[in-house]
Order: structure tokens, then sequence, then C-alpha cells
């Protein structure tokens, strides 16, 4: 924070810790400065409970979201299971090359498609509700751009993202951040980017297939965020590196383990607490952002 020049309080986005959002005791030790918690999963909480019609029409977006997830993932699976057949085919290059394009196209385009067909419901959502020109969601923002006022950075943090990202777009938390630097790990760094994707190669419920998630707040273009990637991803195996790699390019698939970030200045991205390391199409680790 004394680096780039953050001073004065912090304000902090804890709600994907849920009902544990308030306690960020811990956070405000750490950085030795006062910590003020916007408190976006208690204020959705409080404007759902008196704005009934929204929080009904919240309620049917949140299962409508549902079945198109489930939908996606059954094809998902076929398109996967495509790929890593013509990737482990044998053949001649002139005849298998194309095919394994091809199948690597039509992964990228369900990616592609899932995510046009998730803002298109946010989109009649926000069309048919107008939620920030409602008394329950007004008050609220007014109340969080207050806060934000005296604050001169804001701090994303982890959780379950999908908590997370929901109340950053309820409340529209991109529009009211002006030009105030914004430190983001976890779930909060996935969060902060243009596309969020999910990912897990070892999930208790069985092998474990990448999904996009949605749209993120696109603080920063043309990067996926993978924190704890050590943990949660098979990084020793180049076959699977390489596909990661290949189906999300051309956006960087950068790890976000212990000790690793990058900081992005709204042109380019410097290595910052001890830089970070890119996925690549070989199947190899770079470091990130490149010499």
């Amino acid at each position: 924070m004394q680096a780039l020049g953050a001073e004065g309080c912090l304000a902090a986005v804890t709600a994907g810790w849920e009902e544990r959002e308030d306690e960020v005791e811990r956070l405000e030790a750490h950085v030795g400065r006062p910590v003020l918690n916007l408190r976006l999963y208690r204020r959705t909480e409080d404007a759902l409970l008196s704005d009934w019609e929204l929080a009904a029409a919240y309620r049917q977006r949140r299962a409508v979201l549902s079945e198109l997830g489930d939908h996606f993932r059954a094809r998902l699976v076929h398109a996967k299971a495509a790929v890593k057949k013509m990737r482990r085919a044998g053949g001649t290059d002139p005849v298998l090359g194309p095919e394994r394009e091809d199948a690597l196209r039509a992964l990228r385009a369900l990616d592609d498609r899932y995510i046009g067909r998730i803002e298109e419901v946010h989109a009649e959502f926000e069309a048919a509700w107008r939620p920030r020109e409602r008394r329950s969601i007004a008050v609220q923002r007014k109340e969080i751009a207050g806060i934000l006022g005296d604050c001169g950075a804001l701090a994303l943090a982890g959780g379950n993202v999908a908590v997370l990202s929901n109340r950053l777009r309820l409340f529209d938390l991109g529009s009211l951040l002006g030009d105030r630097i914004v430190f983001a790990w976890s779930a909060g760094a996935m969060a902060a980017a243009e596309r969020i994707v999910l990912f897990h190669d070892n999930p208790p419920q069985g092998p474990g297939i990448p999904e996009v998630f949605g749209a993120g707040m696109g603080l920063f273009p043309g990067l996926v965020p993978l924190p704890h990637a050590s943990r949660r991803l098979r990084l020793e195996s180049r076959r699977r590196v390489s596909l990661f790699a290949d189906r999300f390019a051309p956006s960087a698939c950068v790890t976000l383990d212990e000790g690793e970030g990058a900081a992005f200045d709204g042109t380019r991205w410097t290595p910052a607490a001890g830089g970070a390391r890119r996925l690549r199409s070989d199947g190899a680790l770079e470091g990130f952002p490149s010499p």
C-alpha cells in the first residue's frame, strides 16, 4: 500500500465471507490503518428484506442462472472430452492439426455463448427492475459512496466468489470506485477480472473441469487470475497446463499463490509481492509479467 501511494483509510469488501463479513480485525491489524467495511453482504440482506418485489425477482434470476449453469456443464463435459481426445490422438499433422484446432474453437465458443447467455439474464433483470433506482438499493449505494469518499483504496477479499460477485454487481460498486487503488486477492482477484473462471483439478465431488462463471468487474484486461493455483491445479501436468492456457487464450492465465502478485497501472503490468507465474501453451510456467 505504501509503495503504490495508497493513503488514508482502507475500504473493504468482505461479502464473500458471508456471515463472517464483519471479522476484519486481522486485516486492520495487518495493514496498520483503519479499515471501513462496506458490508455488502449485510446490505444486500437488508435491501431484499425491505423490498419483497426485488427479492422475488432476485431469487428468480438466481434460479434461471442455476438452470443455465446445469445445461452448460452438461455440454462442457463433451466439449472438453473432444479436445482431450484430439490432443491424444495419433495421426498426421495435416489431417489431425485442423481437427484439434476445431475442437478447441468449439470449446471456446461454448464458453463465449455461456457468458453471453448469463449477461442476457442480468441485462433483462436490470432493465425490468432497475435496482439502483429503487430506494432499497439507492440508499445503500449513497452510504457506500460516502464511506469510499473517506478512503484512499479498496480491498477486495476472498471467500465465496459467487456471493461476492453478485453483491458487487447488485450495488454496481465499480461505478463508485473512481481512481482509487484496488487491492484484490483470492476470490476478490477473480471477481475483479473481466471473466471469472472457476477451477479445481481435484474437487471433492470428482474430476474437475474449469468453467466460466460470468463476467467480473473488468478492472484489468486480458488476465485470468488463478488464486491458490498450486493447491487447486496440477501444475506438474504439462498436458493440463497446456489445455488450460490454450482454452482461455489470448488472456494470460496467472497463478496467485502465497507471495505472488502483479500490479496493473491502467497500461501495463509490473511484478508485485515477488511476481507471479503464467501458464504457457507448451505446458510450462513462466514469470509474469515477462521481463
